[in-house]
């Protein structure tokens, strides 16, 4: 993949985050929530399972489309279900729910140590062919 090693650079480095599996078809990304990533009230700012979210979906379209493009994201429906404070370890898994020619929809589910789902998000990415591909 064009990039790699830039991939956790950036927000990804900022936020803390680790992959523990990277596919074509499944990327798991977790990480510990500490004060960086806390809204005024205590618990996980809802940008950060979106981060999360964005990352673990783009790597994956990215990884299973190939020498072929790039992906960008287009849109990103994240859904915060329970409240989460500092000190517990999240893993978000993404997997495909459709790759198609000019697209790709991915689902985002994130779990707490207790495997209770504290988000779920969709994000369709973009296939970017490449000139020439």
């Amino acid at each position: 993949m064009e990039g790699a090693d830039t991939i956790t650079s950036g927000l990804f480095s900022t936020l803390g985050f680790a992959f523990d599996e990277l596919t074509a078809d499944r990327a798991v990304l977790s990480w510990t929530i500490g004060p960086e990533h806390l809204q005024p009230y205590g618990i996980v700012h809802g940008g950060v399972y979106c981060a999360a979210a964005e990352t673990a979906a783009s790597v994956g379209a990215a990884l299973w489309f190939g020498d072929r493009g790039t992906v960008v994201g287009v849109a990103n429906h994240t859904d915060f279900l329970r409240s989460v404070s500092a000190g517990e370890r999240i893993v978000a898994t993404a997997t495909p729910i459709h790759r198609g020619r000019s697209q790709q929809l991915w689902l985002i589910e994130m779990r707490d140590t207790q495997d209770r789902l504290v988000a779920r998000g969709e994000v369709r990415l973009q296939n970017l062919t490449a000139k020439g591909a």
